[in-house]
């Protein structure tokens, strides 16, 4: 595909409860790829970038959210705190440039709660090496030091310049949004000021450096304390003790938009039943409700799937749960509401079968899943062209075109 021109390629801003690119609304159609820089550092297996955007944009998916860290590691981005691999930095670049091309917007997460690619233990295994008394993981939120490491990896992605594009990162309108932290938990203060704290320091600290960009936090979306009537909706009671607060976490100054992560397959029941899609609706509808109540902005379900190891799983099941999650979306988008998009949880080309975690969707080997993508790109391809922000769904069209669009089976 032909590079985007410049002009034409312009930052994602939020409008109320809205996304918008030159003023227009913008709704997020996406998907998860967490090891595009990882690939990229090794010329063999590189192409897999490429390939990954090429059949992404081939069904009209437009976002992408991938990791832009891996601490201490195969293949470490960051090796120690603020030492840099050039050679896997380059890798990143390459997936900035290599996503412009395919007209691909990125959401970069910048560290992860969880152990693999390093995230939030290995910060703390470098807090003791350099002579910490540190005794938990969570103390990566609190403790100044830790703080100082993710705010130093912070300030040099933003201030990194692209060796493909010459463009600085923090003024690269291929990148959609900054996540904080891919699924923060802080389970040592379940009244969740610990991490409120963090996520009010940081989510500052990036705008200070980067008042152009979007951020998010990373949460999956439990309620907390603050929030006791929401509980609820929670898929367990384990969640309200976590340390996350929807609501309360997407007050705090800095944060654009709302995100929420679903696998009612890991929350409520490994075995597939219709109860987890039951879940997936009424999950998104509270979540939608509470970013146009509450927060005043938009809200995108940043990761959903169901895994091929689950007992009872299969394809059409699987059909099933990503229409339920698009559905749910366009009944929000169809009234002008804060339903702003989704990224499935995720997308593989042929030959990774190594790194799937059960939840890889190969598009050449799941037509079923491709039409249904491929659709959903088509209705909201429409919104995109046909919706001007006042309209909102209540302008009377006219031409038959335009009038098919208001059909509820849209």
């Amino acid at each position: 595909m032909e590079d985007v021109e410049d002009d034409g390629w312009q930052m994602v801003e939020t409008k109320g409860n809205q996304f918008i690119v030159n003023s227009q609304p913008f709704y997020v159609n996406g998907f998860n790829t967490y090891w595009l820089m990882v690939m990229a550092a090794d010329q063999s297996t590189r192409g897999k970038v490429s390939e990954v955007f090429q059949q992404a944009s081939s069904v009209g998916l437009t976002v992408c959210r991938t990791w832009a860290f891996n601490d201490g590691q195969w293949r470490a981005l960051q090796k120690l705190p603020s030492v840099y691999d050039e050679e896997v930095f380059k890798a990143l670049d390459f997936v900035v440039s290599e996503a412009k091309k395919y007209k691909i917007r990125l959401i970069l997460s910048l560290v992860n709660n969880w152990d693999a690619y390093g995230g939030k233990p290995q910060y703390v295994k470098w807090g003791k090496a350099a002579g910490l008394n540190l005794t938990s993981d969570d103390e990566f939120f609190s403790h100044p030091t830790l703080r100082s490491y993710y705010k130093a990896h912070v300030k040099a992605v933003l201030n990194r310049v692209n060796t493909f594009t010459n463009i600085t990162y923090k003024d690269d309108p291929t990148i959609f949004a900054w996540e904080l932290m891919n699924e923060p938990r802080c389970t040592s203060d379940p009244s969740g000021d610990t991490l409120q704290s963090w996520i009010a320091e940081m989510a500052v600290y990036v705008k200070s450096l980067d008042a152009k960009h979007l951020v998010e936090i990373g949460v999956e979306g439990f309620y907390g304390p603050s929030a006791p009537a929401r509980a609820q909706f929670n898929p367990n009671s384990y969640a309200t003790q976590v340390g996350t607060d929807f609501i309360r976490n997407h007050q705090t100054l800095g944060v654009d938009f709302a995100s929420v992560h679903i696998y009612a397959d890991s929350w409520i029941s490994q075995t597939i039943s219709d109860a987890h899609l039951q879940f997936t609706t009424t999950w998104m509808e509270a979540h939608i409700e509470d970013a146009e109540k509450y927060l005043g902005m938009p809200v995108i379900f940043a990761e959903f799937g169901v895994s091929s190891k689950d007992p009872g799983y299969n394809s059409s099941f699987r059909d099933a749960l990503i229409s339920t999650v698009y559905k749910t979306v366009l009944n929000s988008t169809k009234k002008g509401g804060s339903g702003a998009g989704s990224l499935l949880w995720q997308l593989f080309p042929e030959g990774m079968d190594n790194m799937d975690d059960g939840y890889a969707i190969v598009l050449a080997k799941s037509p079923s899943t491709l039409n249904l993508i491929s659709l959903h790109s088509s209705k909201l391809a429409i919104f995109n062209s046909m919706c001007s922000w006042k309209c909102h769904w209540g302008c009377k069209k006219k031409n038959a075109l335009e009038t098919i669009i208001y059909h509820d089976d849209l």
